[in-house]
């Protein structure tokens, strides 16, 4: 009887290939995460800090050294990372050489509001408690109490994403009537802004006083500017 030698070599290899692949697969089941990659989206700010992601991690029970990739819930990391005052979103996942990576957008604030205990305002119109690490560059806001803030937040929006009013305006006053005062960097006079209605259209007219003023080298002859009146800015001077 003669062998052929070709289906052996063929039924070996096979052999071969899923012996590999199995022992490949428990070994891979067995590995513990050795470490976690943090990974902060808007970084230039650091609300929070490695150290505290890991001490969070670790009173929770999540210790990347003790617990086989089989075993971690990605979600509820996840949710974990969410629920401290200073993330706003966080992505969790594993790389295929046992590691945990994390990346975490902080959330970011707007202002920051005097009250009895000052906080931040955050982007998403959410109360923010001020951080141990970094302390923001953000105007200054009185007389705001935490129901007024989902009426404050418009306004400091549109601040916060334009430039010039950002490299502008310092300081934000709700008076008792609901109408808003902002102050301005080395600038000796009150923007009485009104309600906050038309944004737009309120710093459009501000914007084309200022240059006008700037040009005529006039911006300190006035100590109110105010915005209320429609297409017009109605000025004080000294």
């Amino acid at each position: 009887m003669k062998i052929n030698w070709n289906y052996i070599k063929t039924f070996l290899l096979i052999g071969v290939v899923f012996f590999l692949f199995a022992f490949a697969e428990k070994r891979n089941h067995a590995r513990v995460l050795s470490e976690v990659n943090l990974h902060f989206t808007n970084s230039e700010n650091l609300y929070l800090t490695e150290e505290a992601v890991n001490k969070l991690l670790i009173q929770n029970e999540v210790r990347p050294r003790s617990i086989g990739k089989e075993t971690l819930d990605l979600s509820r990391v996840e949710a974990l990372l969410e629920s401290h005052d200073m993330v706003e979103n966080a992505e969790v996942f594993l790389t295929v050489d046992g590691k945990m990576g994390a990346s975490i957008t902080q959330r970011q604030p707007l202002a920051r509001v005097m009250a009895s205990a000052p906080f931040y305002l955050d982007r998403q119109g959410l109360m923010m408690p001020l951080s141990q690490y970094h302390s923001a560059r953000v105007p200054l806001v009185t007389g705001v109490k935490e129901e007024q803030l989902k009426e404050l937040h418009p306004l400091m929006a549109f601040i916060n994403e334009d430039e010039f009013l950002t490299r502008h305006v310092t300081g934000i006053n709700r008076q008792p009537n609901g109408k808003y005062e902002l102050y301005l960097r080395q600038l000796d006079f009150a923007v009485v802004f009104g309600e906050v209605k038309d944004i737009e259209l309120k710093f459009k007219n501000f914007k084309a006083f200022y240059q006008k003023a700037l040009k005529d080298k006039k911006l300190d002859a006035y100590k109110k500017v105010d915005l209320q009146f429609g297409n017009q800015v109605v000025c004080t001077k000294k």
